[in-house]
Parts: structure tokens; C-alpha cells; sequence
């Protein structure tokens, strides 16, 4: 099978789409390789017209990792294993409207997420993704100086907990915890990170969860993240993911940011998440 899987990029930066491949399939060890090096090459790879039931689902995201079960997010799915992300119309707020890497306050943030569009509008609802390698590598050379070595804290408070759902769940129809035995969950990682694959140095902040320096106040914080992070999705580093009926993207949470559009007007929008575990950044 890996014969017929072809690699078509979808930008000069960042994004791939794979096609000739059936990813529900029992896939053969260089198939799943081939793959494997293609998210490591674009940093996110497209696959079309897809029939991925959840557990074929899950069965793929294995093959990658174990997986990892999001610790916020009150899905509508019954199995923790699966996020299940809704947009209803009407809806004001949606899950990932921030470019962000996924649930960076945990010690082992996931190495990625395959989203599955079980239920896709006729138009709007795109994705972004953003080349953190690109944005470290655009830096100055004294600005690289500097960051080697800092370390960044991520918490979940700016988008999860009583606070932060009291004013993200009543715009929105995924829900995050608002119960009060939550409590913070915030880790110091490198501010440029080393990829563990591919030996590539990149940018690791992102707005969701990156709340400040270590050894510093927020407020003094505030100038270089807020620089860095919008250094790091400049359009030249970027792509744009039109969905379709059947759709899935497969990032690599380690090395690029993404971010949802909230602008599918009337209609509904159901996607399927299951993310693989990961490493701690170093």
C-alpha cells in the first residue's frame, strides 16, 4: 500500500494533503511510516474522503502513540478516549478560537490530534496551522540569544475552571469544567523547544496557556509573548484547511499552533478528536 500514498503540499511552509490511502485500513508498517514522515516534513497532513468509525479511529491514533485523554473538555462522548467538538448556530464561541498548541500546562503535552469531520458546513469553519520552526528560525539572532535557555509557564485557567467558564460556556456548545474541584494545572517548558524527532529547534508559546516567563511577573512578561506570539502566525507561515464531509487533519502538537474559525454562520459543525500522548518538552 505504501506504493499508492502520495504527498501533495498544500503551502511552501507548512500543510500536506495524502491521498491514496484509507487511513480506517489495517496499515502496514511502512504505510504508517510514510505517514509519520509526512507530519514530521509539513508539521500537518490532510486526508479526504474518509470513513473513520471511532474505533478505527482510535486504532489509528495508536499506531502513532498511546492515547492521551484531554483533561477538560466535557465531551458528548461517553468514552474518554474521543472529543467530540460541536458548533451549533448561534454560537458565539468555539473551542480553539486562540492560536494554540493543545494543553501545553501539561508535563507531557500530546505529540498530536487527528480531527475527524463527522458533520461539516457547505463553507466556513476552516482551520489554520502555524510553522513553529519557521517562527523560531525567523528570529534574530539576538532575540534566539536571549530565549535560549528561558523557560515559559502554561496554565489551564485562561480556558478552563469556574473563571474562565463563566464566560467561555454560555457562548459556546462544548463545555469546559466549571466545577469546583478543578484546579490549575500549570508547568514550566522551554520557551524554544528541540523536537525530539526531528532535532529542530522551534518557538513553543501559544495564547491559550502561556500565561508569563518563569522568574518573572505577568505584566513583565506581557510585551515579549505577546511579540513572540504573534511573530509566530504570520501568514507566510501558515496554511488554511478548507473541511469536506469525511476530512481529517493530523498535526503535530509539538511543532505548529492552529486555530479555529467561528464563521459558519446557520449551520452545525461536529468534529472528532482523538489525540496521541506525548513527551516532556525540552
Amino acid at each position: 500500500m505504501r506504493n499508492s500514498l502520495e504527498v501533495r503540499p498544500l503551502t511552501g511552509s507548512i500543510g500536506a494533503e495524502i491521498h491514496g490511502v484509507d487511513i480506517a485500513d489495517d496499515l502496514d508498517d511502512g504505510t504508517i511510516g510514510a505517514i509519520r514522515q509526512a507530519l514530521l516534513d509539513h508539521c500537518v497532513v490532510f486526508f479526504r474522503d474518509q470513513n473513520l468509525e471511532p474505533e478505527r479511529h482510535k486504532a489509528f491514533a495508536r499506531r502513532f502513540g498511546p492515547i492521551f485523554v484531554h483533561p477538560f473538555l466535557r465531551s458528548k462522548s461517553t468514552d474518554p478516549e474521543i472529543v467530540e467538538i460541536t458548533r451549533e448556530p448561534g454560537d458565539t464561541r468555539i473551542v480553539g478560537e486562540d492560536w494554540h498548541a493543545d494543553t501545553t500546562m501539561m508535563p507531557e503535552p500530546p505529540m498530536g490530534a487527528i480531527l475527524y469531520g463527522v458533520e461539516v458546513p457547505p463553507y466556513g469553519g476552516d482551520t489554520l496551522f502555524a510553522n513553529q520552526y519557521l517562527a523560531y528560525e525567523t528570529l534574530s539572532d539576538g532575540m534566539k540569544r536571549m530565549l535560549e535557555g528561558m523557560r515559559a509557564l502554561h496554565s489551564d485557567r485562561l480556558v478552563t475552571g469556574p473563571a474562565a467558564a463563566a464566560k467561555i460556556n454560555a457562548g459556546r456548545s462544548t463545555k469546559t469544567r466549571d466545577d469546583s474541584e478543578w484546579r490549575e494545572t500549570i508547568t514550566a517548558h522551554p520557551v524554544v523547544r528541540t523536537h525530539p524527532e526531528t532535532g529542530r529547534k522551534l518557538l513553543f508559546v501559544n495564547r491559550s496557556y502561556t500565561v508569563g516567563f518563569e522568574d518573572m511577573t505577568e505584566a513583565e512578561s506581557r510585551p515579549l509573548l505577546d511579540f513572540l506570539m504573534e511573530h509566530g502566525n504570520q501568514p507566510e507561515m501558515t496554511c488554511r484547511f478548507r473541511w469536506r464531509q469525511g476530512s481529517v487533519a493530523f498535526w503535530d502538537n509539538r511543532a505548529c499552533k492552529h486555530l479555529a474559525i467561528n464563521d459558519a454562520g446557520q449551520y452545525r459543525r461536529v468534529m472528532r478528536r482523538v489525540q496521541v500522548a506525548g513527551d516532556a518538552p525540552r
